[in-house]
């Protein structure tokens, strides 16, 4: 399900943010340079405001450009809402930031697969997304992991409608050309 985000609301969350920053400028705990100086009197202040307020609309601008955001016209006004190829950026954002904890188990995530050929783009961004998670080629469609990346894993395959086309499996160990797998 996608939550529309107005562009009301981007606009209102974007100038509370800077309404809190004049707040805390002007009580002093924001930069020194800035301290006490009342902020109707900051012109440096109110340029770098609608800089920022510049920057903001051209970002909405490229995630829209980018396909990421949608504008689509709601009751009363225009709303944007995410699409799904912002949500899968948002998930391989997200995956890229998580930081990767080896099992405890000593046991390996090993993940089997046959997606087909007419879904090979959908194919190739699920492989990025295994390497994001610290998985390892073993074959073409078999990868292995040492970390205790499951429930990212699982939320991938499902926000990529994959669940007919992959198989997890828990593993002890790993052979690999007559070596055991290493776990780094």
């Amino acid at each position: 399900m996608r939550l529309p985000i107005t562009d009301e609301f981007l606009w209102e969350v974007f100038n509370l943010s800077q309404k809190v920053e004049d707040v805390l400028r002007f009580i002093g705990i924001g930069h020194a340079k800035d301290t006490f100086v009342p902020p109707e009197f900051d012109i440096k202040r109110i340029y770098e405001k609608k800089k920022a307020k510049m920057k903001f609309s051209v970002f909405i601008n490229y995630l829209k450009k980018k396909g990421y955001i949608k504008i689509k016209g709601l009751e009363p006004n225009q709303g944007i809402v995410i699409t799904d190829k912002g949500l899968r950026k948002i998930l391989e954002t997200a995956i890229q930031k998580t930081k990767k904890k080896k099992r405890k188990d000593g046991k390996f995530l090993m993940v089997i697969f046959d997606i087909p050929e007419r879904k090979r783009k959908l194919r190739d961004l699920f492989r990025k997304n295994l390497q994001s998670l610290g998985f390892k080629f073993y074959q073409k469609s078999i990868w292995i992991s040492p970390f205790d990346v499951f429930n990212q894993l699982e939320a991938i395959i499902r926000s990529f409608n994959l669940e007919k086309y992959v198989k997890i499996f828990l593993i002890e160990e790993v052979a690999f050309k007559g070596q055991q797998f290493s776990r780094s």
